[in-house]
């Protein structure tokens, strides 16, 4: 009873209706688009207490069922999210727990296994909801209207006149997921572009698709850690998408002198990742950070933007633009999230032909939950994304298009966008 009624206080102005077993009739209107039965009593407890990561956590191991579509649910989510968990903040003691633990958990072995718990799960699977080039991350709408495959083939050219790409360049892209990129800028731009990645299943799909693009030769792949990249022969440009989320705050500093180490002095990096809405928040609250801790991307871990930029300064790069995608993500999620939902009995066959019924279903539920979460998370702007663009000075002031650059970046905006 004590759960009861605080649902029915809860719910008594959405058009949501709840069945805790046990309790009697359901609680909200019978005609309600959005169904939540609650099988458990930690379902419940969750529901009452606006817990709504434990709230995911119960739906995924099958104590909690839903009738209704992702919008709905995210709908009622947002609505039922109390304080919004971008306000989490951790104490001292909190944070140098969690600074030990980031040290902890970001090995070489143990960085190699997170990555694959999450980009390995299935290829097939993946295909299902992505775009055909198979581009897993922010989107770019230069057109509201424009498709989930424009969108993302508005992205790869944006990144790669961002980065000002020309033909014979050395590029390297660190964390090259299934080589949208290192494809679009080797055929569009001429460049001998390298791509790292950490997935086993990525590795196999880029190096097919190099053979059968007839790319041998100018495109190459190789399943590595960037920590153990060759310096010895450093690239004119650099791109990290979606990567600096995996590398862990304690990392960070060294990360980014790994970038300026990789790169050719006067060269560029494209840096473009997820990021905390404030300084203060280390990982949103309400439970929903636990929750893709143990169930989306184990190791991963949010900076402000603010933070990004400290940590390339004091890697030695110089930021010399950068852009807020948020909106675009919400967007580029949202169709994600439609397209799974559009084919959830393919998408079950495809993770059931890799994992066992049980564990094929949790998956499921919880990619459900994370790219509609996600999705809602952007729009009400409890996290953001940005690309940040930094040279490494060549320390020669006396060349470049003006006087003091220190590379061939010319210090002005309308080279990204006026072809």
């Amino acid at each position: 009873m004590e759960y009861r009624e605080s649902i029915d206080h809860m719910l008594a102005s959405l058009p949501v209706s709840v069945r805790v077993d046990g309790l009697g009739a359901p609680i909200g209107p019978a005609d309600a688009a959005l169904r939540i039965r609650l099988l458990s009593r930690r379902g419940a407890l969750a529901l009452a207490r606006r817990a709504i990561g434990d709230f995911a956590s119960a739906y995924v191991e099958g104590e909690i069922e839903i009738e209704g579509t992702m919008r709905d649910l995210m709908c009622a989510a947002g609505a039922l999210v109390g304080a919004s968990p971008r306000d989490a903040a951790l104490g001292i003691l909190a944070r140098l727990i969690a600074a030990t633990a980031s040290r902890i958990r970001h090995g070489l072995r143990r960085d190699a296994a997170q990555i694959r718990f999450h980009y390995d799960v299935s290829d097939a699977f993946y295909s299902l909801w992505l775009d055909p080039a198979r581009v897993y991350s922010c989107a770019y709408f230069m057109d509201p209207e424009a498709t989930l495959a424009e969108a993302q083939q508005a992205k790869l050219e944006l990144i790669c006149r961002k980065l000002s790409l020309s033909p014979g360049m050395r590029l390297l892209d660190i964390g090259c997921g299934w080589g949208g990129l290192i494809f679009h800028a080797a055929e569009r731009y001429g460049v001998q572009a390298t791509g790292i990645t950490l997935s086993e299943n990525q590795y196999s799909y880029v190096n097919a698709e190099i053979e059968r693009r007839g790319l041998a030769g100018q495109v190459e792949v190789r399943l590595q850690d960037y920590r153990l990249v060759d310096e010895s022969r450093p690239f004119d440009r650099l791109a990290s998408v979606g990567m600096f989320e995996h590398v862990g705050r304690a990392n960070m500093t060294r990360y980014c002198r790994r970038l300026h180490d990789l790169l050719a002095p006067g060269g560029w990096v494209l840096n473009h990742g997820i990021t905390a809405a404030t300084p203060d928040n280390r990982g949103l609250g309400g439970g929903i950070g636990e929750f893709v801790e143990r169930y989306i991307f184990p190791g991963g871990e949010l900076l402000h933007a603010s933070e990004v930029l400290e940590h390339m300064a004091r890697g030695g790069l110089e930021v010399v633009d950068a852009e807020n995608l948020r909106p675009h993500y919400a967007r580029t999620l949202w169709l994600w999230s439609d397209a799974l939902e559009a084919r959830l009995a393919e998408a079950r066959a495809a993770l059931q032909e890799r994992h066992p019924p049980a564990r094929a279903e949790r998956i499921l539920r919880a990619y459900r939950l994370y790219l509609a979460g996600s999705a809602l998370g952007f729009e009400l702007g409890w996290m953001g994304i940005h690309q940040f663009l930094a040279i490494r000075p060549n320390g020669d002031a006396t060349r470049g298009s003006l006087r003091g650059a220190q590379s061939d970046y010319p210090f002005r905006r309308d080279f990204m966008y006026g072809r």
